[in-house]
């Protein structure tokens, strides 16, 4: 009896310790679920958290990537913009150039110009110190006319034949061309009637004693014959060699290139 007693007590103990750490183990079971959803609960929060880290880096990564195209893109438009600024720098600098050198150009034709139109002025006051203070004397445009009656030349106005006065008069010009010989000499007869046979013939004998007997270079001396729009007589022009002037300027032009 005695045994069965300490047989029944101990299952009783044994029982009753099973229970308790049944008990416990249960415990311990609900404390890890629980610490075990606390950390999926974490996790989800870190892997959200990851997952918005991975977009914001994506993003940064896309955005430094559009920063580095349009840094890129401003650097080479900034190397445009420094080679077309130095290209019209350049082309300023040509210009200004080119515009000095014309300036130069213009300089020296205004001072040939200045130079002829001082000679007219000049060969002017001469003229008429060897002609006389009454000489028919004017300058037009840089050229120096000097002018006489077809009655002194020649004693009327049909007549082609110099009188000793009007060769006398001659005599005179020709000394002041041959006295000038950077000015071309033209004979110019005025005529008011329209027929210019006689004016021609006229002409030709002053041209013809300026170089047969009065010795004047048959190259300086032209003839024309135009209306005098009522005017009539013989005017000897004296003015600047042209084509001597261009070639000088064409020269001129050429040396301040």
């Amino acid at each position: 009896m005695k045994n069965n007693l300490l047989v029944i007590a101990l299952l009783v103990i044994t029982t009753s310790v099973y229970s308790q750490r049944k008990s416990d183990l249960i415990a311990e079971i609900d404390n890890l679920k629980s610490k075990i959803s606390e950390v999926e609960q974490e996790l989800a929060v870190a892997k959200r958290e990851i997952s918005s880290s991975n977009a914001e880096a994506e993003a940064l990564k896309s955005e430094n990537l559009t920063l580095r195209d349009a840094n890129a893109t401003l650097l080479g438009n900034m190397s445009n913009f420094s080679q077309l600024s130095k290209q019209n720098s350049d082309n300023v600098d040509r210009a200004m150039a080119a515009l000095a050198r014309k300036e130069r150009q213009l300089s020296g034709i205004n001072d040939m110009i200045s130079a002829n139109d001082s000679t007219a002025i000049v060969s002017l006051t001469r003229i008429k110190q060897t002609l006389g203070e009454n000489a028919k004397v004017s300058v037009e445009g840089g050229v120096v006319v000097i002018s006489n009656s077809l009655n002194t030349l020649f004693g009327s106005d049909t007549s082609d034949k110099l009188t000793e006065e009007g060769k006398t008069w001659l005599a005179g010009v020709a000394d002041i061309i041959k006295s000038n010989p950077s000015f071309k000499a033209e004979v110019e007869g005025l005529n008011i009637t329209g027929e210019f046979g006689s004016t021609y013939d006229q002409v030709a004998s002053v041209a013809s004693e300026l170089v047969t007997n009065l010795e004047v270079p048959a190259q300086n001396i032209g003839i024309s014959a135009k209306d005098g729009n009522f005017k009539e007589g013989i005017n000897i022009r004296l003015q600047p060699d042209y084509k001597g002037f261009y070639a000088k300027a064409k020269e001129s032009a050429k040396a301040t290139q």
